[in-house]
């Protein structure tokens, strides 16, 4: 099948499921950024009984969750697939508690949530982002711009997150020349100050595979390139990365 083709296939078979009301195309092949080994992102926005089971019965090979098996928060499911050999992921996304979050957001308000694969974790409003930027296939579906009042809320959050970050990597890493620690909390840092940065800029961030890029934050890789088990060194590099950090912020009062 080509790319049309195979979208319509799946798209199809995803909307026929019982409470299903939208389908979407989300990550890269919704943004355009993909290359050719990329998969291929859905989303099933659903309201009411949606039963994992259905989506099982339709016979594409891969990995089912039930409903909250991957955390039960922003993630509460989905399906690992492969589909006419192309890699798939399907994301469960419940319509009252995206309405729910979308609200929250228009007001402001949002709370922060682990994420495995993702260093600084994830915002309650990442479904919002979503609905912003992903391709509707089928169904209705809202398309909210940034609200104002989360421009205001998320980059302190965001900035205040990295700021302790640092400061605990001062006091627990770098007198003991653990780089490897200080490396980690350099990216979980840097992570952070680029959805403050993105959040100040009123743009949506749906993952993190592009985040310091789009932040202007790429400068960290050479800081982390140079880490080695000394106490000074590693005091040194935090020193750059903090004042690295502090200039994109700034970038954006």
């Amino acid at each position: 099948m080509n790319d049309e083709i195979f979208l319509a296939h799946v798209a199809g078979n995803l909307a026929a499921l019982p409470a299903v009301h939208a389908v979407t195309l989300g990550g890269s092949r919704a943004q355009n950024t993909h290359g050719p080994g990329s998969d291929w992102d859905f989303a099933v926005y659903y309201r009411g009984g949606f039963d994992p089971a259905d989506l099982r019965a339709v016979g594409w090979v891969g990995e089912v969750s039930e409903l909250g098996a991957w955390g039960g928060g922003v993630f509460n499911g989905g399906a690992w697939l492969t589909i006419d050999g192309k890699p798939v992921d399907v994301h469960y996304r419940d319509l009252d508690a995206v309405e729910h979050q979308l609200a929250e957001a228009r007001r402001g308000r949002f709370h922060w949530e682990p994420l495995m694969f993702h260093l600084a974790g994830v915002p309650s409003y990442l479904p919002v982002a979503e609905l912003a930027v992903n391709r509707v296939l089928r169904g209705d579906l809202p398309r909210p711009e940034y609200p104002e009042a989360l421009r205001e809320t998320a980059p302190p959050m965001w900035r205040g997150r990295a700021e302790l970050t640092l400061r605990y990597t001062r006091g627990a890493f770098v007198p003991r020349g653990q780089a490897t620690e200080v490396a980690g909390a350099l990216a979980t840092a840097a992570m952070e100050t680029a959805h403050a940065v993105l959040a100040a800029r009123g743009e949506w961030v749906t993952n993190e595979k592009q985040l310091l890029r789009r932040a202007g934050l790429r400068e960290v890789d050479a800081i982390v390139a140079g880490l080695r088990a000394d106490p000074g060194v590693l005091a040194g590099a935090v020193d750059e990365a903090e004042a690295l950090f502090q200039a994109a912020d700034s970038a954006t009062k």
